[in-house]
């Protein structure tokens, strides 16, 4: 038998192989073949990787960069077409490229659009978050959905997703107050919190430097440009938004650290967290209210 073919060797090859697959797992943060008894990814430093609780989607969305950004897209585009199905005999269906699938004025108001009238006559401040989930036509949401996917993994990947998550939220929150400040009466949108990541991004690549720090310094400045003309240019945009988002997006940036200089702490990855969870049962309770009321009436 010591030449030829030895089933009992083949059996416990076969024995060995189903353990080492019990007991190794898919990091899932980044994805890397690792023991399951690691208290920490060796990879992405991701604690206790093998916790049922880390496997759940929901909680892996803060390590896993991509599935984060598409989880922000589903949540805009879920919030879009329930704002279009709330009152669709008001939906605009003309052909204009900035009107067409417009949500009629009172659907975004249910989900909490903000502003000095939400906010003042009903103090209804929970619509600085629910706002950035709000969209007024399908050219709307498809040019923010886009700057997101472009914006996102960038700062994510110089930031970390719990930061990126937190600038995002708090960045878009702030802008609004901002906006609000200044006097505007209505205003939706995720342009606020893209603003802000562009301010993250603005004062990474100003702070930085070498070639890499100004070459992000420049392309995003770009975009601040083109952002700041677009704005003057076409009527109804909230520019106090857009620029209070990129100012709070660059003094989130200073405070929080992006990763060269500073690792993600525990205190981020609760930031982070926190600002979901608000998010979550904001929005929530937005299409439940909003439900409520068209049942009722």
């Amino acid at each position: 038998m010591s030449g030829g073919f030895n089933p009992l060797k083949l059996c416990h090859k076969n024995n060995y192989m189903r353990f080492k697959q019990r007991s190794s797992l898919l990091c899932p943060g980044c994805r890397k073949l690792i023991s399951r008894s690691e208290d920490k990814c060796p990879y992405c430093g991701l604690s206790k990787p093998g916790s049922w609780l880390k496997a759940n989607k929901l909680a892996t969305s803060f390590v896993n960069p991509e599935q984060l950004l598409q989880t922000i897209i589903y949540v805009n585009i879920t919030m879009f077409v329930l704002s279009i199905l709330l009152n669709l005999g008001r939906t605009n269906f003309n052909l204009s490229p900035f009107s067409f699938l417009s949500p009629s004025n009172q659907s975004l108001f249910l989900l909490g659009s903000t502003g000095t009238v939400p906010i003042l006559q009903l103090n209804r401040w929970w619509t600085l978050v629910s706002a950035n989930y709000l969209h007024g036509g399908l050219l709307h949401i498809i040019f923010n959905m886009i700057a997101l996917r472009q914006l996102g993994p960038l700062v994510a990947r110089e930031f970390g997703t719990h930061r990126m998550f937190a600038i995002y939220t708090l960045g878009g929150v702030l802008g609004f107050f901002i906006s609000f400040l200044a006097g505007v009466n209505f205003t939706i949108g995720a342009s606020a919190s893209l603003c802000s990541l562009i301010g993250a991004l603005l004062f990474y690549g100003k702070t930085r430097g070498g070639v890499y720090g100004k070459a992000i310094y420049s392309q995003i400045g770009s975009w601040a440009i083109m952002i700041v003309v677009f704005g003057f240019m076409v009527p109804g945009i909230n520019n106090w938004g857009h620029g209070g988002g990129m100012v709070a997006g660059a003094a989130l940036a200073y405070l929080l650290g992006y990763s060269e200089r500073k690792r993600e702490t525990r205190g981020h990855r609760l930031l982070g967290v926190a600002c979901g969870l608000v998010t979550v049962l904001i929005l929530v309770w937005a299409c439940l209210t909003s439900l409520l009321f068209i049942l009722l009436h």
